[in-house]
């Protein structure tokens, strides 16, 4: 259990250094501890190209997403497990998307009106063409496991992609 706390706080300091979001971890899942509006607007996702996070930063290997779309809290925190279940003990993994934007939902059979929802969970806004997961430190076949095995978690169109 000791272990565990350990890594825990391992993997939060290794996203607080790279993002600028201060994280929570709650059930081994990373969402922001606090933002300056309790509620936002849902907002458009983006149908173009956009000129930031297309190309690999980190690693040799990547996930590229084919379409623009939203991904859940959840969804990034199973990819992540499943690509480092295939990884064992070699290998490295970056996730380049956070999801720091809330959702919220009113409880079922509640009239109308008397203002927005609570908070429910968090997404985080993917473009199309843009690298959510990056990959080092394993064989080229490996890593195209991994990232098959990612693609399904999210439930959006990804593709593989090798830095050239």
């Amino acid at each position: 259990m000791l272990l565990r706390k350990y890594l825990l706080v391992v993997m939060e300091f290794q996203v607080s250094k790279c993002g600028s979001h201060i994280v929570k971890i709650r059930r081994d899942v990373l969402y922001p501890k606090r933002t300056k509006y309790k509620k936002m607007s849902k907002g458009i996702c983006s149908r173009g190209r956009e000129p930031d996070g297309t190309q690999l930063g980190f690693g040799r290997y990547g996930t590229k997403s084919c379409g623009a779309g939203r991904l859940e809290y959840r969804a990034i925190e199973a990819a992540r497990r499943a690509t480092i279940g295939q990884f064992r003990k070699n290998g490295k993994i970056w996730v380049r998307v956070f999801a720091d934007l809330p959702i919220t939902g009113k409880p079922t059979e509640v009239r109308m009106g008397r203002g927005k929802g609570n908070p429910t969970s968090w997404i985080a806004r993917v473009s199309m063409g843009q690298i959510p997961f990056e990959m080092d430190g394993v064989s080229l076949s490996n890593a195209r496991q991994a990232a098959t095995l990612a693609a399904q978690k999210p439930c959006s169109s990804t593709k593989f992609v090798v830095v050239t």
